[in-house]
């Protein structure tokens, strides 16, 4: 049942996010979630009685939409910064998770220390997107921290992911086009092959801003390379398939 008393701190809202009741605190001077999220909770599987492990969570929205769409048994998260777990934490109960949900505050370059080897099915992960020394860096530590890879690479992601991962374990992620020679360059070299990758646009006749990713540990070297994914139709709203992922 959600817990009645999960306390709301001084700037935090409480978002509705439309689908079975679930709702999520957030904090508008911490990093929100975005569309990224949303897409990648859409595009990563999970069967009903599969456990599901989520690293840099942040305010641990990705464990929530999985719930609220019947992805899922058991979730475990981690971040790094002690603001954003509680956050996680106490949205787990503000939805009922708090038997099936729990996050640590921790580094993921430990996360197989902490969780275990060969422990999950399933490993979810939106990652910081840009390099350490690239771009401007916001002057705000737990938003320059999602943003740039200060506390951890894209080969860190990948070792700690497949460590985690049990052999034909999935990793699901959302990345840069841009960074996609690395991230396959670092998945590769870490047992993880990627098999499934959907490119999702602004605009039709627009580069692509995102991908998504689907990789099998252990598995063979076949891709499939699903249909683009469309954000805004020629009127500037939303395409059907992202309201229906909202």
């Amino acid at each position: 049942m959600p817990d009645t008393q999960v306390r709301i701190r001084d700037g935090e809202r409480i978002d509705d996010l439309q689908r079975n009741g679930y709702r999520l605190i957030q904090n508008p001077k911490m990093f929100c979630f975005g569309m990224d999220a949303v897409l990648l909770g859409c595009f990563a599987r999970a069967l009903p009685d599969e456990d599901v492990l989520d690293l840099c969570t942040g305010n641990g929205v990705i464990p929530v939409l999985m719930r609220a769409r019947g992805k899922g048994r058991n979730y475990r998260a981690m971040e790094i910064n002690p603001d954003s777990a509680d956050l996680a934490e106490r949205n787990f109960r503000l939805n009922g998770m708090q038997g099936c949900a729990r996050v640590v505050c921790g580094d993921i370059c430990r996360a197989s220390e902490v969780f275990g080897r060969d422990a999950f099915p399933v490993v979810t992960v939106n990652p910081p997107y840009m390099k350490g020394g690239h771009g401007l860096l916001n002057p705000d530590a737990a938003k320059a921290a999602a943003r740039h890879e200060i506390f951890c690479t894209i080969d860190d992601v990948a070792r700690e992911a497949s460590r985690c991962l049990k052999v034909k374990g999935r990793l699901y992620m959302v990345h840069r086009p841009a960074r996609l020679p690395e991230v396959f360059e670092a998945l590769t070299e870490n047992g993880l092959e990627p098999k499934r990758m959907r490119l999702v646009y602004p605009k039709a006749g627009q580069d692509a801003n995102m991908v998504l990713l689907e990789a099998v540990k252990g598995g063979g070297r076949q891709m499939t390379v699903e249909p683009p994914l469309i954000i805004y139709g020629p009127d500037g709203r939303y395409t059907q398939e992202v309201k229906d992922a909202y």
